[in-house]
């Protein structure tokens, strides 16, 4: 794998890594050995093992899928991911990751929309909510907007099972305006176990 090739060159052991990155060495091993694909990693996760290897994520994450031709995560595997970042290292912090690394806009160009403008929410909501400005280069993505909404998938179980329509209303009515802006219907981020 393409992590195996970076140790290498950097001269580096998975152990080394593993402390550079902050990332636990179980899961830095997991994703050597393949266990876990980088790509399904959350974006905090390859942001933190670009940087300890010197490169950027878009090079990682290219080189990664020039050697696989795997399908992206779950939406509702990545949004969990997104959550658990956000819990793990605190909002700004997680603000300033995203914005650093780029991925939003990465996602994006690569066509991946409810992905971009699941972060790009996040990140809104999150400055929102600590009273720091909004980072003003993603404009010209805050004009776009999912062609119809996506609920939770909970949210979508709950009202087949009780045939009632009435419960995406509900969640439409409660959900974080900066994540309705682009037909994400998102009600809580913070509450994940």
């Amino acid at each position: 794998m393409i992590i195996n090739e970076l140790l290498a060159k950097n001269n580096m052991t998975p152990y080394r890594l593993s402390k550079i990155s902050g990332i636990a060495h179980t899961t830095l091993n997991d994703i050597i050995s393949g266990k876990t694909k980088l790509e399904k990693c959350s974006a905090g996760t390859v942001y933190l093992l670009a940087q300890a290897l010197n490169v950027s994520m878009e090079d990682l994450l290219d080189a990664v899928n020039d050697t696989t031709n795997e399908s992206r995560q779950n939406f509702e595997t990545f949004k969990s991911n997104v959550q658990h970042r956000v819990k793990d290292i605190g909002d700004i912090d997680f603000v300033v990751e995203t914005i650093e690394s780029n991925i939003i806009r990465k996602y994006y160009n690569m066509r991946w929309y409810p992905e971009a403008l699941y972060l790009l929410a996040m990140i809104d909501y999150l400055s929102h909510e600590n009273k720091i400005p909004i980072y003003q280069n993603y404009n010209d993505i805050r004009s776009s907007k999912l062609k119809s909404p996506i609920f939770p998938s909970s949210i979508n179980a709950i009202a087949i099972a009780e045939n009632n329509e009435q419960i995406k209303a509900k969640a439409l009515k409660h959900a974080i305006p900066e994540f309705l802006r682009f037909n994400i219907v998102e009600s809580e981020i913070r509450n994940v176990v």
